[in-house]
Formats: C-alpha cells, sequence, structure tokens
C-alpha cells in the first residue's frame, strides 16, 4: 500500500470522529472526493429529482470528474487535517 493510500484510509476514519460536525457544503465535498479518491469518477445514473440528498452527493461527485484519485486523496487528508481530523503522517 502506498503512502498515500494508507493516510487517505487514516483520514477516512479521522473524518468519522470530527469533534464538531462539518457543514452540509464541506460533508458534500468529503463525499466527492472520497468517492472520487477511492472509485475514479462519477458513474450510474443521476439519481431522480426528488432523491435530494442522492442528488446533491451526485452532482458534488460530478463536479470533480477528472480529477485524479491520487489529487483527490490528497484533497480529501488536508480537508480533513483542516477540520481538525488526527493523522499521523
Amino acid at each position: 500500500m502506498t503512502e498515500i493510500n494508507s493516510l487517505f484510509e487514516q483520514a477516512v476514519v479521522a473524518s468519522k470522529s470530527l469533534a464538531a460536525r462539518p457543514d452540509n457544503d464541506t460533508l458534500l465535498q468529503l463525499y466527492a472526493l472520497y468517492k472520487q479518491g477511492s472509485s475514479g469518477d462519477v458513474s450510474g445514473d443521476k439519481p431522480g429529482f426528488f432523491d435530494f440528498v442522492a442528488t446533491a452527493k451526485y452532482e458534488a461527485w460530478e463536479k470533480i470528474k477528472g480529477l485524479s484519485s491520487d489529487d483527490a486523496m490528497q484533497q480529501y487528508i488536508e480537508l480533513v487535517k483542516k477540520l481538525g481530523g488526527q493523522i499521523d503522517s
């Protein structure tokens, strides 16, 4: 496992135990970066109009389409650190 993958996994764990819950925009950013880092570009059909949460998540992920997995992981790590997550670097 590469160093970035290890730090990414630590950041995922740290994101679940942040002292304060991030606002919705930040949560969407975390979601999108996580999905891009772990799964690559957005795939599948866009959720239906009335599924507001799923649609917001899909659109957030779609906005960063083309970002490399490594760059998405790095941005995720930095965001979790900014939010106070403890990551052993």
